[in-house]
């Protein structure tokens, strides 16, 4: 298992709001730009924001847990003790959820805590993290 960053390019309505959400509300550094997209370090991760006039439509048809979560989705891991800082800081900038933070698997193999958000393009983002990292892959 290689512990590489991921790229991912995805569509946006616009560069302002996209600069305030995951720059000032999500903290992520900014990268390289032109006036067509924005690169931001996600979490560790390079995504690279790219407007367009037509978004693509999301929809909450994915089941995991009993619980309709949206399709496509995009997300991150991060470190146990962050994820409570996060949601301080996602309710302080009163972002909505779609899925509240909440515990999946308590007390199993893969305990996660998971959330679900939109950014202001309405793109579907799974924040979440692992009490034991180690099983991330587990079955």
């Amino acid at each position: 298992m290689s512990n590489y960053p991921f790229h991912f390019a995805f569509f946006v309505k616009d560069l302002k709001s996209t600069r305030d959400f995951y720059g000032r509300i999500l903290g992520c550094k900014e990268g390289r730009s032109t006036d067509t997209w924005v690169d931001f370090d996600f979490f560790g991760n390079q995504i690279s924001a790219h407007i367009t006039e037509e978004m693509p439509q999301t929809r909450n048809t994915g089941k995991v847990d009993g619980i309709a979560v949206p399709m496509p989705h995009f997300g991150c891991i991060i470190p146990w003790n962050d994820f409570q800082n996060l949601v301080g800081s996602l309710r302080k900038a009163q972002v909505k959820f779609i899925i509240e933070p909440r515990i999946r698997y308590a007390n199993q193999v893969g305990e996660q805590e998971t959330m679900f958000l939109t950014d202001f393009s309405g793109n579907a983002i799974e924040i979440k993290c692992f009490k034991n990292p180690d099983d991330m892959f587990a079955s």
